[in-house]
């Protein structure tokens, strides 16, 4: 059959997401590590709120998140008039593209950022400009350089995925100060829960007129599977960004969850510090190895093997013992595999399993 209805430019540029591999042939129980997913999953305080949200099913949502965009607001000391809520971050992400983009315009983001930006970029007709990054880290200069008189947004992920580096504050300060102020930095910050210290861009997108950060649900908080984002920024942005959300794009589920679980300190704090001791044993235990990889700052390492093929065998390897990890060849690292950190047990079985990879090498 001929298709006789043409898609808007830019459509059928765009790739299929694939997601994480989720089971195995043979195995019953597979420890997944290919999604960045809360080994602890969602806090019970979320799972309840949600069981009495569960009551209302036949109740429509409210339109404005208002407590949830409060709850935000406290716990981060952030003003909830600046805050916009989505369908995960993602959702959020497109709100700009689309709000702030078009044909003929150009969207910077780096050679390891989220691999959604370029479907982003497509679905408003927009060019993607990529631009590359030094040693798996952001460059500065490279993204300023990229810069023209058709840059309207740059997508800039900190930290990174699938790199898990960094850019430091100093770094981050110079590329807001440096671009024009037609140019809108968006600063993802999917993974700024497991970076002790950062922000996630909040004080710049707080004092700046074109600076918008992103947060997610789907990392920290275990909501993954409820798909729930935020942003915050400049409140005249984030009213453009409110008039092209729909109305019910969250349901009542979703916000009482997430209410919840942004309100559970005590439970961020036992998945950071549990993700901080793993990070720290697995990176070391790989170092031992003679596997490269970069300190993290994220959920996950990126273990660098010595090239596509051996990254492909251990992958293999360690399907073979029940465990899926992510290929990033996609994020232009063929040699790399990116490895969720897990619970103690967990990890353990990783270590375990490279150990037996590498003595039979």
């Amino acid at each position: 059959m001929t298709l006789r209805i043409t898609p808007q430019p830019g459509i059928m540029d765009i790739a299929l997401y694939v997601g994480g591999k989720s089971a195995l042939a043979g195995h019953d129980e597979v420890l997944k590590l290919s999604s960045n997913e809360n080994p602890l999953g969602a806090p019970p305080s979320a799972q309840l709120a949600l069981a009495e949200a569960a009551k209302f099913l036949h109740r429509y949502p409210p339109t404005d998140h208002a407590a949830l965009r409060q709850a935000i607001g406290d716990v981060h000391g952030l003003d909830p008039a600046r805050i916009i809520c989505g369908v995960g971050s993602d959702e959020v992400l497109q709100f700009v593209c689309q709000a702030f983009s078009g044909p003929g315009d150009e969207i910077i983001y780096t050679e390891h950022g989220f691999s959604m930006y370029p479907v982003l970029i497509h679905m408003a007709g927009a060019t993607p400009v990529c631009v590359p990054e030094t040693e798996r880290r952001v460059d500065v200069d490279a993204i300023l350089a990229g810069v023209t008189d058709k840059t309207r947004i740059v997508l800039l992920t900190n930290p990174g995925n699938p790199t898990g580096t960094i850019l430091p504050e100093g770094e981050l300060e110079r590329l807001a100060e440096a671009l024009p102020e037609t140019v809108l930095l968006v600063i993802d910050g999917a993974y700024t829960e497991y970076a002790e210290g950062y922000d996630g861009g909040a004080r710049l997108a707080g004092e700046r007129p074109n600076v918008i950060m992103t947060r997610t649900f789907s990392k920290i908080y275990g909501l993954g599977g409820l798909r729930i984002g935020w942003g915050y920024g400049p409140q005249e942005l984030i009213e453009v960004l409110t008039r092209i959300r729909q109305p019910f794009n969250l349901s009542g589920v979703q916000l009482a969850a997430a209410e919840a679980a942004v309100r559970d300190r005590d439970w961020v704090e036992t998945c950071a510090a549990l993700n901080a001791q793993q990070r720290v044993r697995l990176v070391g235990a790989l170092h031992q190895l003679g596997i490269a990889c970069d300190d993290s700052q994220t959920n996950f390492v990126l273990a660098r093997f010595a090239d596509g093929a051996e990254a492909e065998a251990v992958d293999q390897w360690l399907q073979a013992d029940g465990i899926i990890v992510r290929r990033v060849s996609g994020y232009g690292f063929p040699e790399g595999l990116r490895i969720t950190l897990g619970d103690e047990e967990q990890t353990g079985r990783v270590i375990a399993a490279l150990t037996k990879w590498k003595e039979g090498v």
